[in-house]
C-alpha cells in the first residue's frame, strides 16, 4: 500500500535529516581517521619495532573508526530500507529504521539505524500487526507492532514507500498458483536486470527465508529450495547473521564456503564483502581436498566426468556403465564401510610391533606398546596415537637408559673386582682396569646416543607416510583384498577401479571421486589439522555432494554446524549425489538436523516457472513444483529451426529485442561443452555480434552475452536464456536429461526461448 502525500513528505524529510547527519559523521570520522593515522605513524616510528601499548590501543581504535567511516560512506546512498513501529508493553511506542548496517554515533552511543541482523529487526521480516514479539539476549520482548514500512531509495533519493497492510501480503488469488505473494516492493526489485555478481537482498528477505537465516547454528540445516527460491542468496546472509550474533566468538576465518565450481565462486564473490564479511575461505570441494591431503596431481573433475557421460559416444557403453557405477560406489556409505574395514586391517598390521631396543638392551616391551595402541589411546587417529605414545614413553626414556647404564656400571664393577682379585697391583693390571673403565664409559655414551636415536627411528618408521599411497595400497594389497567379499564390492567393479586408479596414477591424475576417501583416511590416520576445523560450513548445490562427502565434512565441522542448500530437482550428478535429504540426515547425522523446504520462486516470471515445471513433474522424485511470485511476463517461445544460419538469425533478433527492453545478460545454453563449441562457430560464421564461450575451468564470467554448457549454469541467472536444440535426441526421457533441462529452463528472470531442430523433445510437450 503506497503512502499518501503527507506521509511521503515526512519520510522525505526524515531521509534528508539522516543523510545530513551521515555527511557530518563522514567529515567527523574522516578527520578522526587522519589524526589517528598520523598518531599511529609517529608512535610506530618512535617504537622502532618494539611493542608499544599506546600503539596497540590506537591501532584498535583506528580499525573501529575506519570501519565506521566505510559504513557511513556506503550507507549514504541508501541509509535504510525499512521501518517498524513497536510498543513494548508498559512503554511508549518507538520507531526503528532498519538498514544493511547499524548506524550511530560511536562516541555517544546514539543509534540512528538498526542493523538488519539485530533482534528487533526480525519484526520487519517476520512480525505481524498487533501482538508481536522478538527474542533478544535478555529474553522474549513482547509488545504491539503497529507499522511495517518499506522504502525504495536510490542514490539518496526516496523514490517510493509502501506500508504492509494486514491482509495484503498473502492473498488467495483463486488460481493454479494457490497462495501467491502480492508485494509491490518485492515486485519492483525483482523486475530489475540481473548483474554479473550475486548481490545482497537484505531489503527483500522474505519471512520463510528469514527463518532459515536465523536458525540455530549448532546442528546441521538442510534447505531444499526450488529453482529461484533464493537459497543461494540465503546462505551468505545466514553467515552474516551468525557472525553478527556470535561476534567475539566466531570470525570469518572460522567459516568455510564450498561452491560447485569456480564460475560460481566468482558469481558470489561480491556478496560476502557487501555484507561486511571478510577472511572467509571460499573454494570448491576438490581444491579443499587437494590442500588438506597435499596431493599435487591434476584432478579429473566431476564436470569432466559428467561431460563424458553426457557425450556417451566417446566411450564404450560398458565403460560408461562402470564409470557411473564407480562414482556411485565411491560416494556411498558402503564405500566408507569398505574403508573402515581397511582401517581395521591397517590397525592390526600396525600392532605387529617389536620391542624397542638399543643394542641388545630392551627399552620398552612390545606388550606395553600394544596396550597403549589398542586400548589406552584407541580413540585417537593412528598417527596421533603413535605420537602420543612416543610423548608418553619419552618421559620414561631417560630412566630406561639410566637403568641400562647402571647395569653397565655393575658389570664393569664386577669385572674390576675380579681383576683386582686375580692380579696384584702392577702396570698391566692398571692398564686392564683403565680399559674396562674406558669401555664402560664408551658404552654408556653409545647407549645414551643410540637409545635416543633408536627410540626416534622406531616411531618414525611406525608412522604412516604418504596418505595417497596408503589409499592406493588398498587396491593392491592382496592380503586385504582376500579378506573382503562380493558383498563389499563386486569383483568386476573392483577390477575396473583398480585399472582406473593405476591408469590415472601413471598420468599424474586423480579422480575427484577418490578425494573423499583419501581425506577420510587422512583424518582417521593422521587426524584433522586444527586449521581445517571450521565453526561453520556452508555449501551450495548440496544435492550434488555424495553421502561420503558429507561424512568428511562432518569431520571438519565443529558441532556439525553446517548449512547445506540445494534442489533435488537439479541433481544432475544423479549417479552419485543425494537423492533424498531425509535419508542423508538419518544415515549421516542420525536424524539430528533441521530440514526446511522453500517452494516459492522469486527469480522467474509465472510463465517461465510454469514451463519449467512441465519438466520437473516428469522427474522420478515427487518434488513440489516451484510456486512463482505473481510477476507476469512474456511466455517462453518455442521456435523450430532447420539450419545453423536460421538459428543465428533468430539469435540476432532476440539480442536486439532484449537490449531494447533495457536488459543485458543473455545466455545461450547448450547441452554440453562440445555443443557449445558448435554454437560458437555458427555465431562466428553467421553473425557480427560478439559472444563469449564459457569453459569448465573459467574462473570469471561476464554475463552479457555468453554461450555456456547446461551443467555450468547452476546457481546462475540471466535476464534471458536461450536453450539450443531442445529436440528428442538431445533431451531424451531419462533422469539426467530431465534434470539438465530443468536446470537450463530455470535460469531466466524475464525472457526465455527454446529452439529445436527436427522433433521437439517430449520433455517439453
Amino acid at each position: 500500500m503506497a503512502l499518501d502525500t503527507k506521509d511521503m513528505e515526512l519520510e522525505k524529510q526524515k531521509l534528508t535529516e539522516t543523510i545530513n547527519w551521515l555527511e557530518e559523521e563522514i567529515n567527523k570520522t574522516s578527520n578522526e581517521d587522519i589524526k589517528l593515522k598520523a598518531d599511529i605513524d609517529e608512535i610506530r616510528k618512535a617504537a622502532k619495532g618494539r611493542y608499544n601499548e599506546e600503539l596497540d590501543i590506537k591501532e584498535k581504535l583506528y580499525s573501529i573508526t575506519h570501519k565506521n567511516f566505510e559504513k557511513f560512506i556506503e550507507a549514504k546512498s541508501q541509509p535504510y530500507f525499512g521501518r517498524v513501529d513497536f510498543r513494548e508493553y508498559k512503554r511508549s511506542k518507538e520507531c526503528f529504521y532498519i538498514g544493511k548496517f547499524g548506524l550511530g554515533d560511536f562516541f555517544q552511543g546514539e543509534e540512528k539505524v538498526i542493523d538488519w541482523r539485530a533482534p528487533i529487526a526480525e519484526l520487519y521480516y517476520s512480525g505481524t500487526y498487533g501482538d508481536a514479539y522478538y527474542t533478544s539476549p535478555e529474553g522474549v520482548i513482547s509488545g504491539e507492532l503497529s507499522l511495517k514500512r518499506k522504502y525504495l531509495i536510490k542514490n539518496g533519493v526516496l523514490i517510493d514507500a509502501f506500508d504492509e497492510g494486514i491482509n495484503e501480503i498473502i492473498l488467495n488469488q483463486g488460481n493454479a498458483e494457490g497462495n501467491a505473494l502480492v508485494d509491490e516492493f518485492l515486485k519492483i526489485n525483482l523486475e530489475e536486470s540481473t548483474g554479473s555478481k550475486l548481490k545482497d537482498v537484505v531489503a527483500t528477505i522474505q519471512k520463510e527465508q528469514n527463518q532459515v537465516i536465523r536458525a540455530d547454528k549448532n546442528k546441521p540445516l538442510f534447505l531444499q529450495g526450488s529453482a529461484g527460491s533464493g537459497k543461494t542468496t540465503v546462505a551468505p546472509h545466514r553467515l552474516a547473521y551468525l557472525l553478527y550474533k556470535y561476534k567475539g566468538k566466531m570470525s570469518g576465518k572460522d567459516i568455510l564456503v564450498l561452491a560447485p565450481n569456480k564460475l560460481f565462486l566468482d558469481y558470489i564473490s561480491q556478496v560476502l564483502p557487501e555484507l561486511g564479511i571478510d577472511d572467509v575461505k571460499q573454494c570448491i570441494f576438490e581444491e579443499l581436498a587437494l590442500e588438506v591431503t597435499g596431493i599435487k596431481d591434476k584432478v579429473i573433475s566431476k564436470d569432466k566426468k559428467l561431460a563424458l557421460i553426457m557425450e556417451g559416444s566417446s566411450l564404450r557403453g560398458n565403460d560408461i556403465n562402470f564409470m557411473v557405477e564407480s562414482s556411485n560406489f565411491k560416494g556411498s556409505l558402503n564405500y566408507k564401510a569398505l574403508l573402515d574395514k581397511y582401517l581395521c586391517y591397517l590397525e592390526k598390521e600396525d600392532i605387529k610391533v617389536s620391542d624397542i631396543k638399543v643394542q641388545q638392551h630392551t627399552l620398552f616391551k612390545r606388550e606395553e606398546l600394544e596396550r597403549l595402541f589398542l586400548k589406552d589411546m584407541s580413540n585417537l587417529p593412528f598417527n596421533q596415537r603413535k605420537r602420543e605414545i612416543k610423548r608418553y614413553l619419552s618421559l620414561k626414556l631417560q630412566e630406561k637408559i639410566s637403568l641400562i647404564q647402571d647395569k653397565l656400571d655393575f658389570t664393569c664393577q664386577y669385572m674390576v673386582s675380579r681383576e683386582k682379585k686375580l692380579r696384584e697391583d702392577c702396570p698391566e693390571r692398571r692398564k686392564i682396569l683403565i680399559e674396562l673403565y674406558d669401555e664402560r664409559d664408551k658404552k654408556k655414551k653409545e647407549i645414551a646416543r643410540e637409545g635416543k636415536k633408536s627410540f626416534d627411528d622406531y616411531f618414525e618408521n611406525w608412522l604412516h607416510h604418504g596418505i595417497k599411497g596408503t589409499y592406493f595400497e588398498l587396491f593392491h594389497n592382496e592380503d586385504f583384498l582376500k579378506s573382503i567379499s562380493t558383498e563389499d564390492i563386486a569383483p568386476e567393479l573392483l577390477k575396473y577401479i583398480l585399472e582406473e586408479i593405476s591408469e590415472n596414477s601413471s598420468k599424474g591424475l586423480i579422480d575427484s571421486d577418490d578425494l573423499s576417501a583419501i581425506m577420510y583416511l587422512k583424518f582417521k590416520i593422521e587426524g584433522v589439522p586444527e586449521k581445517y576445523k571450521y565453526k561453520h560450513i556452508t555449501l551450495d548445490e548440496a544435492q550434488d555432494y555424495s553421502q561420503f562427502q558429507f561424512i568428511v565434512l562432518k569431520e571438519i565441522s565443529v558441532n556439525n554446524s553446517i548449512t547445506a542448500v540445494g534442489d533435488l530437482g537439479q541433481g544432475i550428478y544423479y549417479y552419485k549425489g543425494i537423492k533424498d535429504f531425509n535419508s542423508l540426515i538419518a544415515s549421516v547425522f542420525n536424524g539430528n538436523s533441521d530440514y526446511v523446504v522453500l517452494s516459492q520462486s522469486y527469480r522467474s516470471t509465472v510463465e517461465i516457472i510454469k514451463f519449467a515445471n512441465i519438466v520437473l513433474k516428469k522427474q522420478l522424485q515427487c518434488l513440489e513444483p516451484a510456486k512463482p511470485v505473481l510477476r507476469h511476463g512474456k511466455p517462453p517461445e518455442v521456435i523450430e529451426f532447420t539450419a545453423g544460419a536460421e538459428f543465428v538469425q533468430h539469435l540476432d533478433r532476440i539480442l536486439e529485442e532484449i537490449l531494447t527492453s533495457g536488459k543485458r545478460s543473455i545466455a545461450v545454453i547448450g547441452r554440453s561443452y562440445e555443443e557449445c563449441k558448435k554454437i560458437n562457430e555458427l555465431i562466428k560464421k553467421y553473425s557480427s555480434s560478439k559472444w563469449e564461450l564459457v569453459k569448465e575451468n573459467d574462473k570469471k564470467i561476464k554475463q552479457d552475452r555468453i554461450i555456456i554448457p547446461s551443467y555450468l549454469t547452476k546457481g546462475l541467472e540471466f535476464d534471458c536464456s536461450i536453450i539450443y536444440n531442445c529436440n528428442d535426441e538431445n533431451y531424451q526421457e531419462n533422469e539426467l536429461d530431465k534434470k539438465i533441462l530443468y536446470v537450463a529452463l530455470t535460469r531466466a528472470l524475464h525472457f526465455e526461448y527454446i529452439f529445436f531442430k527436427g522433433k521437439k523433445s517430449k520433455l517439453v510437450s
